[in-house]
């Protein structure tokens, strides 16, 4: 399990409502395959670049964690505000330091994940990568009347086109050592519920329910060179849920906080979770569950053929 290497990028995304089905605990989930506790990760040794928005946040948890599993973690942030403004490097230098006064490896690196050449660099620089997951992300809520086109760019480019951007380099990268591999590498897309739609977000929902297309089209894709593609959709207390009034909450920083977000993607980017393509994994408390995804029903449009001709008149 030594030398595996992991891409990591955050992200911040409102949380809303989703279409759960078969629910399993959290403990379940990561020891039901290879024999994984809560807390245990794939490797001894890992190479994570991440973004972070500001400390206690997914991306600070999750890298953290995979710090303290062996990772070797590379903080990639441009320290903007919630809503994308400004730029500096202090949130990547203090999660840096957490890490390293809890004993881990880590360093600090300032980039546009939305930025193709940038990314390539990066995945270059670093060599093999064995996984990747994107949390990049702003919020720019607005109903459709008082949305400005901005606000839609925005949220399109960081949340959407960053995956792209990550992920096309990934593929090209992962096509090319497909020979060298010793494992299947993975990619770990973030979406949320605002996916199934929200009020107010149209464009999160948008991107976030983009995030799920471009997952499922990887997942087709990558099995070729030897990699599989999932989706995390996470619910936590971060610094999207506190401008929210507290009454309207559906749930508090105690039972749901990020640290426990953090063993499912140290699972979902393991050697436990091969051959798991395609899905949608949420990830609430002590919980994790997996969401439905579109079917094709066919049976719903039986004998529609012999009716064209009507239904076009």
């Amino acid at each position: 399990m030594n030398g595996v290497r992991v891409f990591f990028i955050d992200n911040v995304a409102r949380i809303g409502r989703g279409v759960v089905i078969r629910t399993r605990r959290v403990s379940t989930f990561l020891s039901g395959a290879g024999q994984l506790s809560d807390d245990e990760c794939c490797a001894a040794r890992r190479d994570c670049l991440y973004r972070s928005w500001r400390r206690s946040g997914l991306g600070e948890a999750t890298a953290e964690h995979l710090a303290a599993e062996g990772a070797t973690v590379v903080v990639n942030d441009l320290g903007t505000f919630l809503q994308g403004d400004g730029e500096s490097a202090e949130p990547a230098d203090e999660t840096v330091a957490s890490i390293r006064t809890a004993g881990g490896t880590a360093m600090s690196h300032l980039g546009d994940v939305t930025d193709i050449d940038y990314t390539e660099k990066s995945v270059a620089g670093y060599g093999r990568v064995d996984a990747a997951v994107n949390f990049a992300g702003v919020l720019r809520d607005a109903s459709l009347t008082e949305m400005a086109g901005d606000d839609w760019d925005t949220v399109v480019d960081v949340h959407l086109r960053g995956h792209f951007a990550l992920l096309r380099t990934l593929a090209r990268h992962w096509d090319e050592t497909a020979d060298d591999a010793d494992r299947e590498r993975a990619f770990v897309g973030v979406t949320s519920p605002s996916a199934l739609g929200a009020a107010g977000q149209a464009n999160c929902a948008a991107v976030k329910a983009g995030v799920l297309g471009l997952v499922r089209t990887a997942s087709a894709e990558s099995p070729r060179y030897d990699a599989r593609a999932s989706a995390l959709m996470p619910v936590a207390y971060t610094r999207t849920i506190e401008d929210i009034p507290e009454a309207k909450r559906h749930f508090g920083e105690d039972n749901t906080p990020p640290e426990k977000v953090a063993p499912v993607v140290g699972s979902l980017v393991s050697e436990a979770a091969e051959g798991v393509r395609g899905e949608t994994v949420r990830a609430q408390g002590d919980m994790v569950s997996l969401v439905t995804g579109p079917e094709d029903e066919s049976s719903m449009v039986d004998g529609l053929s012999g009716r064209f001709g009507e239904l076009l008149d």
